[in-house]
């Protein structure tokens, strides 16, 4: 028997399906965004030193959650197909052995974290004052860790059965919880004592394990999608493999955005400090711009995923095609609001003309590309829902080093930094053509596998 999740996201409508899923999500996507904002601006108040320590700590911790993402993606795309593919008791195998992988794993990262804080961060250029700060803060962050790695793949799990509103509610009740307690710890109000940058990290470590607490109670006692006991070691092993065969993909391609990010960074620098400044306010203005992809591509996989292990190719084409059009006509939208808001944002962001002309700029034409970087997006996770994860991560490295940052590098070659905004769109262009028609060919030929299979049966 199905469950009556897996029921929801193979026999329902599509259209109504994929919004239930997906309007939770993007108030969960807020919430995450914005618990590394609280934390950044409470330690900003603490000074220069505290702010540019914190600011170290981003690649190391992104890296971390760059693998339970990954893990989350395996989870998730293992879990739905099993699901859709009515063998219940499987699904909640896989789900048990993704929470005791992904303990382990971040468990033995978070060790040896802990025990080369002082070189990694020298190596990334940390002063030795800056390091006092940063070992106050990573002591902690690596404890926290471990109890982030339980409920972001526990999320993953409940997506997959079709449940987003509970990720997405725990996700809001956790930055909550962050944000009550940044300033009580960080600055020492009423009773607690003043703990600074520590503080922050202790902060997000008690919001972390609310969160952990809660999902496992949830699965392991109250919905049963988990069972409740360890996995034997034969078992661990096989639910291991299919994990990590999609999540460790997934957790590469993750990783590769930072980098590529890296790269165009530089570029800009050669334009100077206000072309910096400009790309850095951008680069936070687009994820907000582009949320409700970000949500979608949450939501869309575990509906994929079911619907492919349900063998209803038809459902997976027509999901993927509807959210292409939405995500092109939304982005669209998105992009006219910023034309036309471009100087009221650039006055509220800049307070530099030429910083605040170059952020103008930057809202009239790099938005023009957000609906072809989601059809990107989209792809990118329905391949892994699809259990593709090679061909997700191949089209990751095409988007980024084949397309975007060669392109871009040479508009501004060629039109210095307006040519480089403008490359942006081409390079995204050209990508969501590849994998537009990668993943419709992948259908047609998953469709007729399926064909020649029920004529052999």
């Amino acid at each position: 028997m199905r469950s009556s999740a897996s029921h929801d996201l193979i026999n329902q409508p599509i259209a109504s399906t994929l919004k239930r899923m997906t309007l939770p999500m993007i108030m969960g996507m807020v919430m995450l965004m914005t618990f590394g904002l609280v934390d950044t601006f409470f330690v900003s108040l603490l000074g220069t030193e505290e702010l540019a320590a914190i600011s170290f700590t981003f690649p190391v911790t992104f890296t971390l959650i760059s693998l339970n993402i990954g893990l989350g993606i395996g989870t998730s795309a293992t879990i739905a197909r099993y699901l859709g593919s009515g063998n219940a008791h499987l699904a909640k195998e896989f789900g048990t052995g993704a929470l005791m992988l992904s303990f382990l794993l971040v468990g033995i990262l978070a060790v040896a974290g802990f025990l080369t804080i002082d070189p990694v961060f020298r190596l990334l250029g940390a002063s030795e004052s800056q390091l006092v700060h940063i070992r106050d803060y990573m002591h902690i962050w690596y404890v926290a860790g471990v109890f982030l790695a339980l409920p972001m793949v526990g999320n993953a799990v409940l997506r997959a059965f079709g449940d987003t509103k509970t990720p997405s509610a725990v996700m809001a009740v956790g930055g909550l919880i962050n944000a009550i307690l940044d300033p009580l710890l960080i600055f020492g109000w009423g009773p607690f004592p003043a703990l600074g940058i520590q503080g922050a990290a202790i902060a997000t470590m008690i919001a972390w394990m609310f969160g952990c607490v809660y999902i496992l109670h949830l699965l392991v006692a109250k919905r049963e999608l988990v069972l409740p006991r360890l996995l034997t070691l034969s078992e661990f092993r096989m639910t291991s493999r299919a994990v990590l065969k999609i999540g460790l993909p997934a957790a590469g391609a993750n990783m590769l955005t930072p980098i590529a990010n890296g790269v165009l960074t530089a570029i800009v620098a050669t334009y100077g400090a206000e072309a910096v400044a400009t790309w850095g306010v951008g680069n936070r203005l687009e994820s907000i711009a582009c949320i409700v992809v970000l949500a979608l591509s949450m939501s869309l996989p575990p509906f994929i995923s079911q619907n492919f292990g349900a063998g209803r190719i038809d459902r997976v084409k027509e999901g993927y095609l509807l959210c292409m059009r939405f995500v092109m006509l939304w982005q669209f939208g998105i992009f006219l609001l910023l034309w036309i808001a471009s100087p009221l944002i650039a006055m509220a962001f800049a307070e530099e003309q030429k910083v605040a002309e170059l952020i103008q700029l930057f809202l009239m034409i790099v938005p023009l590309g957000y609906g072809l970087q989601g059809i990107i997006i989209l792809t990118n996770s329905s391949l892994n829902a699809m259990h593709k994860p090679m061909s997700a991560l191949l089209l990751s490295l095409l988007r980024l080093f084949v397309f975007f940052v060669p392109i871009s590098y040479l508009g501004s070659r060629l039109y210095e930094l307006p040519g480089m905004f403008a490359a942006g769109i081409l390079a995204n262009l050209l990508t969501a053509l590849v994998a537009f028609f990668w993943f419709k060919r992948l259908l047609e030929e998953e469709y007729q596998l399926q064909q020649t299979q029920e004529v052999a049966g």
